[in-house]
């Protein structure tokens, strides 16, 4: 990595939310499983898994509308905000492909990736969303106390 190219910004993740991401792609290793996590006033964060109803779920996520609206009605009711939207890649890396990056309609939010493309360690990675592109930002894993 160049020094332009290193992350600008630090995402700080509970360690168990990353497990619950984690498990839930483990367990749909032939799709890219998708959901969204959302984050209260005091930091905590949420996890919303949503199905994938992509013709092509193995190389594509698209979010069933009826779950996300739903997902994003309880965050209200909550009072939580959507913090990240999070999908897998089940035969490529943690980086986001083209696709993912013009169909993003959540700028302002994280984006993060797991890929299962691996031996037996799972890659995470975030991003935030730059103009045309995707900058990745430090993912930083935090014990609960």
């Amino acid at each position: 990595m160049t020094n332009d190219q290193r992350p600008t910004a630090t995402l700080y993740l509970p360690r168990p939310l990353v497990n619950t991401l984690l498990a839930h792609a483990q367990k749909n290793p032939d799709i890219e499983v998708c959901g969204l996590i959302a984050n209260d006033n005091s930091g905590q964060k949420y996890y919303y898994p949503v199905d994938n109803i992509s013709e092509n779920p193995g190389s594509r996520f698209l979010m069933d509308a009826s779950q996300q609206i739903k997902a994003m009605k309880q965050m209200r009711e909550k009072q939580q905000q959507l913090y990240a939207i999070v999908h897998s890649h089940p035969t490529t890396n943690a980086t986001p492909s083209q696709l993912d990056i013009t169909e993003n309609d959540y700028k302002d939010v994280y984006f993060l990736i797991i890929s299962l493309n691996t031996r037996g360690v799972l890659e995470m990675r975030a991003y935030i969303q730059q103009r045309n592109a995707m900058q990745e930002v430090e993912l930083i894993l935090e014990d609960e106390d």
